[in-house]
This record gives structure tokens, sequence and C-alpha cells, in this order.
């Protein structure tokens, strides 16, 4: 396996700062995002839509493979350098029932969750830096009122 395409959701502000996050980890296995409902994810993954990727991450391999819920986001840290062992040791038969439950309620409550946590994907990003008022100067070079003017300059320190 060299490459692990990660379908998500496009319009959710925890997918995102999870995409973000991957990202910048050093990787094993190269990771790749698609939203799960571009045209392209329905081409390389028929049915992707039937498995209910809307609601739950999809994963897959360039070997055909293919993962979903707490398994798909086992296979995101197992494919990083730094959290690997991590992923081995949520996978066991004592940890798995809960990895699987916390999953669960991420999925679930993911856009509360972005809400809460101010989590953003880039359109809502671009759409909240557009909404800004103007700054006051014309010139793009603001000048800011400072109490420590001085008129003369400061004398030499010793």
């Amino acid at each position: 396996m060299k490459t692990l395409t990660i379908f998500h959701d496009p319009q959710c502000g925890l997918c995102a700062a999870f995409k973000e996050w991957l990202n910048r980890q050093p990787k094993y296995v190269e990771a790749r995002f698609i939203p799960y409902n571009a045209p392209a994810a329905v081409r390389l993954f028929p049915g992707l839509w039937d498995m209910g990727a809307g609601k739950d991450v999809v994963v897959l391999a360039d070997d055909g493979s293919w993962w979903q819920g707490e398994t798909a986001w086992l296979t995101c840290l197992w494919i990083t350098r730094e959290y690997r062992p991590w992923s081995y040791r949520f996978k066991s038969p004592l940890l798995r029932p809960l990895v699987k439950r916390a999953i669960h309620l991420l999925a679930e409550n993911r856009l509360t969750i972005s809400r809460l946590l101010h989590l953003r994907h880039d359109e809502q990003l671009a759409q909240a830096i557009r909404t800004q008022p103007q700054p006051r100067c014309q010139t793009g070079t603001c000048q800011i009122d400072s109490p420590f003017k001085f008129h003369t300059p400061p004398p030499p320190l010793p």
C-alpha cells in the first residue's frame, strides 16, 4: 500500500481540522482527501454514497482494501509515523469497543462539535473573511496612533 484515499465531508469543520492535522503528520503511506460527494469519489469507489459516506469516513487503499467507521480512523492513525503504535493499542480487544463508541459519537455529532469548537471548512473561512469590514485606511498602510511618539530623537542609551 502506497496511497490511502480518505473520503470526507467537505462541509464539516471537524473533517477539515482532521485533514489539516493528518496532512501535517509524517507518514509511511501517502494520504489524499476527496470529498465523498465529488464525482471523482464515485468514479474511484462506486457505491460510496450507498455506504453512508456522508455520515462516516470511508478510506480506500490503492490495493483495493477499504475501511469505514472506527477501522477507517485506526487506519488513518496507522499510516502516521508518530501514531502508528496508538492504532495497534486502540484496536486491542479491550479498547476497541471504546474506540468504536467514541468514533460513533464523533461522527453523529461532528457538525455540532465543529460549531461549538468554531472549526470551519475552507469555504466557511473564506466567507467569514469576505464579510469582514474593509479597513478604514485606503493606502494599504494604516498608521497607528501611539502615545509614544517622539518629536525629537530619543537620547542615546548609556
